[in-house]
């Protein structure tokens, strides 16, 4: 029986921990996972989604708020897996614990590699307008995202994708491939394929000041932005002067004169806003900052719209 230590955090993590322990040829020897963070306005401590089903199967559970020269990376190399499988873990992890492995350690990558390296992979993909996206497992080496490549798989982004929706595609994408790669990986008939390094891109975390839209962008990147976002972090801008989330919204085929940021329409049920190179947005789900999330007609219906057709909305580029 091959051992593992499992290292992951979010939702993406959990159905890939899940194949493993309901394969009998693996025995998942300690799960690896972040320390429980406090979430929503009551502050609530919560475990991860990977903790949750650690929890669930009585693993072993470690949690170092950094696994460089803690205790518990003392602890993982003393248990001496075979594997060390990673899935969105979040930190990175020094060599003397990549070679504490007697076979290997690998991550299970949201991106076609060498494209969008890094812990944001999904949210480039998506803001960039790409087409397809995937999953790839590779030999996890000091150089963040840089090791041989084992396997990959492919999968389109539809125009009605977010991040939600192609966290969840890719992470069974990526459990498949990973369970069909492993015997191969174990018997050592992999083949593996060094990445082409000058074809390198990165996905940095996403910082807050990318989480502003810029109305001066037509609207089919505005489209991009608001689903490479959403749900997490979500993408915002002020409207009448509130900071306003923008959960979805959907292109006009019709073109405007107004400039960037005017109310092209507004009635009942639809709020159409002026975007770049006479594009216009339609606005489907906001959150105005101290308020629940709302559908348009909601927002239009409450106190919340007080302007009217051809008003400035938004009065700058990006805010």
């Amino acid at each position: 029986m091959t051992k593992i230590v499992f290292m992951g955090t979010p939702t993406f993590s959990a159905p890939i921990l899940e194949a493993l322990l309901a394969d009998e040829q693996y025995e998942v020897i300690a799960v690896v996972t972040q320390p429980d963070r406090k979430v929503g306005r009551k502050h609530i401590l919560t475990p991860s989604p990977v903790k949750e089903v650690a929890l669930a199967h009585d693993l072993l559970i470690l949690q170092p708020e950094k696994i460089s020269g803690s205790p518990e990376m003392g602890q993982l190399i003393d248990l001496a897996p075979d594997l060390i499988i990673t899935a969105a873990y979040g930190q990175f992890l020094p060599t003397k614990l990549l070679a504490a492995a007697k076979m290997a350690a690998i991550n299970v990558h949201a991106s076609l590699l060498p494209k969008y390296r890094g812990g944001a992979p999904v949210h480039y993909a998506i803001m960039n307008g790409d087409q397809e996206t995937g999953v790839s497992i590779m030999y996890m080496v000091k150089q963040m995202d840089a090791g041989d490549v084992l396997a990959v798989a492919k999968t389109p982004i539809l125009p009605t994708d977010n991040v939600g929706t192609m966290f969840d595609k890719l992470s069974h994408l990526g459990r498949d491939l990973l369970m069909a790669t492993l015997p191969a990986l174990i018997n050592g008939t992999v083949t593996p394929v060094p990445q082409v390094e000058s074809a390198a891109t990165f996905s940095p975390n996403i910082q807050p000041a990318q989480e502003a839209l810029d109305f001066t962008q037509p609207a089919h990147k505005i489209d991009w932005h608001v689903r490479g976002l959403y749900p997490f972090p979500t993408a915002h801008t002020f409207i009448a002067g509130v900071r306003t989330k923008i959960q979805a919204i959907e292109v006009v085929t019709a073109t405007t004169a107004l400039a960037p940021g005017m109310v092209v329409k507004k009635s009942k049920h639809e709020l159409w806003l002026a975007a770049g190179a006479g594009s216009i947005i339609s606005v489907k789900t906001l959150q105005p900052a101290g308020k629940p999330k709302m559908d348009i007609t909601a927002y239009l219906n409450g106190n919340h719209a007080n302007f009217e057709e051809g008003d400035q909305v938004i009065f700058n580029a990006k805010n």
